[in-house]
């Protein structure tokens, strides 16, 4: 029997995923867990392995095309056998569009859409955005085909209903507008790139962000991270980071303060059982959240090594789907590159991101004396709709307090 690849959902509220390359040819025999096709979402560049033995073939979807999430691209046959042909004609000669809010519009499922309640088709992503934004669906008029309500209506309506109405006054222009300045030509954006500044500008624009800060002195960090660098290193075969001691140290503050482990999901507060770590990572042109999972339960050690093949997969773009989804909280560390503190944009449907600066010596009190300590700067984003200030005050003293004496709780 005939095996369907589809394009997978490798990440929630995924709908669409641009097929970057094929492993096998049309033809090709392929054995079960070899790697068959590689998915770009916009997190990263997965690699998906063949769930089954068969031939390649029925391949209708090309390098380079943004497919609907579920969507049958290909089959796994077996010797002499053909694809089902009810599917193939059905998705034959679909021209899939590069940008996947367009791909999300045109290329609808095989199934048509259902209506809205003002009788017009709605997108999938359309819908979702209404949901979010609030927006009644029954008074917009689509401006896709057959007056379909697309994603970026759903924008449009939203903005216009947030805008406050502007004086007459304001509303005046100017006969002639100053000429633009020069510029040269547009810079190129990858896939990952556009839909990354898309998800972020959604969560700045419609998550009630609020942040809180603490300064933390690293004396003991610094000196549980350097007598345990040999001890780990020998055990499994890493060098510990400031990053992998501050995943523990979260993880553990997690568990403490569950709500803000949880999600925003349909209007509510969702608690989630398992406590998985996101760390931002910079690649080539854009930014992956990797998932190192069940971080409460992890010895540094092995925190270390996931962490050290996560950076390494990531960078080749070589990362799983395990290896990018089911993140619960995200920890997003610039002091490598020097900066003193930052705030993070939240990742949805997260209720909060930490954002970690460099360890520097400064100036400060100590014992009601001036002293120099080595200080670091974590600046906490939480989404209001499921913390509280008082809460995410207290998930931050948890956190300071472990890492003021890590000794006692990481080692």
């Amino acid at each position: 029997m005939a095996i369907s690849v589809v394009m997978p959902a490798l990440e929630m509220a995924q709908e669409t995923g641009k097929l970057v390359s094929w492993k096998k040819k049309s033809g090709e025999q392929v054995k079960k867990g070899e790697m068959l096709l590689e998915v770009e979402t916009d997190k990263a560049v997965v690699e998906i392995e063949a769930a089954s033995d068969g031939i390649l073939g029925g391949v209708t979807a090309k390098e380079g095309d943004v497919v609907p999430v579920g969507q049958t691209i290909a089959w796994l046959l077996k010797p002499g056998e053909q694809p089902p042909t009810n599917v193939a004609a059905a998705q034959t000669g679909r021209k899939m569009d590069s940008a996947p809010a367009a791909a999300a519009a045109a290329a609808a499922p095989v199934a048509p859409e259902p209506a809205s309640a003002a009788g017009a088709k709605i997108s999938p992503k359309a819908r979702r955005l209404a949901r979010e934004h609030g927006v009644d669906i029954a008074k917009l008029r689509g401006s896709g085909p057959g007056g379909e309500i697309l994603a970026e209506d759903i924008m449009k309506a939203s903005a216009s209903a947030a805008a406050p109405a502007a004086p007459a006054a304001a509303t005046a222009r100017p006969t002639s507008a100053p000429p633009a300045p020069s510029s040269g030509p547009p810079e190129a954006v990858s896939s990952i790139g556009r839909i990354m500044a898309e998800r972020t500008t959604q969560s700045w624009t419609t998550v009630p962000h609020f942040f809180v800060a603490r300064d933390v002195d690293a004396t003991a960090l610094n000196a549980m991270r350097e007598g345990l660098i040999p001890v780990i290193e020998k055990s499994h075969g890493v060098k510990i980071t400031h990053t992998d001691v501050m995943v523990s140290a979260v993880a553990r503050a997690l568990k403490q303060f569950p709500r803000m482990n949880g999600s925003w999901v349909n209007n509510a507060v969702s608690l989630n059982a398992d406590i998985n770590v996101a760390l931002a990572m910079a690649v080539e042109n854009a930014v992956v959240t990797a998932v190192i999972r069940n971080a409460d339960k992890l010895p540094l050690g092995a925190i270390a090594k996931q962490r050290k093949e996560l950076a390494e997969r990531a960078k080749a773009n070589k990362l799983q789907p395990a290896d990018i989804s089911g993140a619960t909280f995200t920890i997003s560390n610039l002091g490598m590159f020097g900066v003193d503190a930052f705030t993070a944009i939240i990742v949805p449907p997260q209720a909060g991101i930490l954002a970690v600066g460099a360890i520097a010596d400064r100036v400060v009190a100590v014992d009601g004396m001036i002293g120099i300590r080595p200080m670091v700067t974590l600046t906490l984003s939480s989404d209001h709709r499921i913390i509280d200030g008082a809460r995410a005050a207290q998930f931050m003293q948890e956190v300071v307090g472990t890492l003021s004496d890590p000794g006692k709780w990481l080692a």
